[in-house]
């Protein structure tokens, strides 16, 4: 393919990407719905290639630093610009407004609308738990780095902490089916993920050749981390599709979970597994960085347990919170 090579494969990325969103979409329908779909497989869907640069990195005996860079940059855009920028177009509106609760009461029926409103609320609270998560994840990295370097007992407390979240969510689901005597049908359920396992192939076959060729060809503008930069900016290609996609299809606690949620795949796990391989140093601007997911988080959270929504104000809010970040990481 000569020049159009890195075209070719950031197509077959795109397409894989695609692949999973198609088939996570199919699978809300027997039984992983919702906020579970959005906090237990989305994550590992999206964030796969995430997980795939980890492997890449140290089969290739890498820089770790690029795999910390890869982290913040992935959960920073999560976190501001990818909710922000639906927020803006769309709204979003986890909990319904007043108006649309009234005339849902009047074509339903006062039983329907209720069940609906308690729907929204359990998907509230879920999605407050989820934001509640990013804290003690950010906050365990911060306080295992601030002696410069995640070794190999930081990334198995991180590798611990994410184990026991996912536990949770596993139990939820369990609880969620049983309560509304649901259950996938197996052979469907193998045909899903045999695809995802297709994306999964398509995605590392990518992957590995586009992390070669950024370490052939360096980004000047990027300085020494350049490979950290420009996967992180790949990696949320997926991200940025399940939030457009599902910010058009008025689903924002996909929106706010499938984000929020592959953020934990990176924060912790991701720096979990890589410690475990090999020490990881600490990147310059990582205090930035922990500021910007912490301040965003804060306003999600706040967003979504006083008013169920993100304003569209907030949103643009966000889209320039992210502009502050790529100025204090790379111009400063």
């Amino acid at each position: 393919m000569g020049a159009w090579a890195p075209l070719g494969f950031l197509a077959v990325f795109s397409a894989a990407s695609a692949l999973t969103i198609w088939r996570l979409n199919a699978m809300t329908e027997y039984g992983f719905q919702g906020t579970a779909l959005g906090t237990l497989v989305m994550p590992f869907c999206s964030g796969l290639g995430n997980l795939l640069f980890v492997y890449i990195v140290a089969e290739r005996d890498g820089p770790a630093r690029e795999v910390f860079t890869n982290a913040l940059v992935n959960n920073t855009t999560n976190l501001t610009l990818l909710i922000g920028l639906p927020a803006l177009l769309w709204g979003l509106h986890v909990m319904p407004a007043a108006g649309a609760k009234k005339a849902e009461g009047k074509k339903g029926g006062g039983a329907k609308a209720a069940a609906k409103t308690q729907e929204h609320e359990l998907n509230r609270l879920s999605l407050l738990l989820t934001i509640l998560a990013v804290f003690f994840f950010t906050g365990a990295v911060w306080a295992l780095a601030q002696d410069g370097t995640l070794d190999f007992e930081d990334g198995l407390v991180l590798v611990g902490l994410f184990a026991f979240w996912q536990v949770v969510h596993v139990f939820e689901v369990l609880k969620n089916n049983v309560r509304q005597k649901q259950s996938p049908n197996p052979l469907r359920l193998c045909l899903d993920l045999a695809l995802l396992g297709v994306g999964a192939w398509l995605l590392y076959g990518s992957i590995d050749w586009l992390v070669g060729w950024a370490e052939k060809h360096p980004v000047a503008v990027l300085g020494a981390s350049s490979l950290g930069w420009l996967s992180g900016w790949l990696m949320v290609l997926p991200n940025a599709l399940l939030a457009l996609y599902y910010g058009w299809k008025r689903r924002p606690d996909i929106v706010f979970s499938s984000q929020v949620g592959d953020g934990h795949i990176c924060i912790p796990l991701c720096l979990g597994l890589a410690a475990l391989i090999k020490p990881l140093p600490v990147p310059k601007f990582f205090e930035a960085a922990a500021l910007v997911i912490g301040a965003a988080a804060v306003v999600h959270f706040l967003c979504v347990a006083t008013l169920g929504r993100l304003p569209r104000f907030m949103g643009a809010v966000m889209v320039a919170g992210y502009g502050w970040f790529l100025y204090a990481g790379l111009v400063q």
